[in-house]
């Protein structure tokens, strides 16, 4: 299985790299994470509706063929880790390869929105793209621990 991270957004600081960088390479070669960047659409004379939906075309044309898109979204159901960590079980078990998807400042269109299998919540707080990158790459890791009954995840 593998697992994708599509995110919209700026050059990211080190410290954020280096987040990402340690929970994906904990992640064992079963459950691969990958990180697809893309720029945001530039905003200079274009409607927020004309930036989002350009923005999707890009996320649709980048998006991996056969995944399973899932939107993170603060309005979305609040993720937990066992509920994470049942999916990744189902998801490995299912050949599935699911997509979350990290919109832009401006959040992501409409019809991403409906493509998804789920919506999520990492938080109910609005989030900085970049730190939602670290929390849900931390977050996959320890759904695998859960699943594996590896001593990081701990009740």
């Amino acid at each position: 299985m593998k697992i994708y991270i599509l995110a919209l957004g700026h050059k990211l600081p080190p410290w954020i790299n280096a987040g990402i960088e340690e929970y994906t390479k904990r992640m064992p070669p079963e459950a691969r994470i990958e990180i697809i960047e893309l720029k945001p659409e530039d905003r200079t004379s274009k409607t927020t509706n004309r930036v989002l939906a350009l923005e999707a075309e890009r996320i649709l044309a980048a998006m991996p063929k056969g995944a399973t898109p899932i939107v993170c979204d603060e309005r979305g159901k609040t993720l937990t880790t066992p509920m994470l960590s049942r999916w990744m079980g189902e998801w490995m078990q299912g050949g599935v390869s699911p997509c979350f998807i990290i919109g832009s400042a401006d959040g992501l269109a409409d019809p991403i929105r409906r493509s998804a299998a789920h919506t999520i919540a990492l938080s109910g707080c609005v989030l900085p793209h970049g730190m939602v990158r670290v929390i849900l790459a931390e977050q996959l890791y320890r759904a695998w621990s859960l699943l594996h009954n590896h001593p990081y995840h701990r009740e």
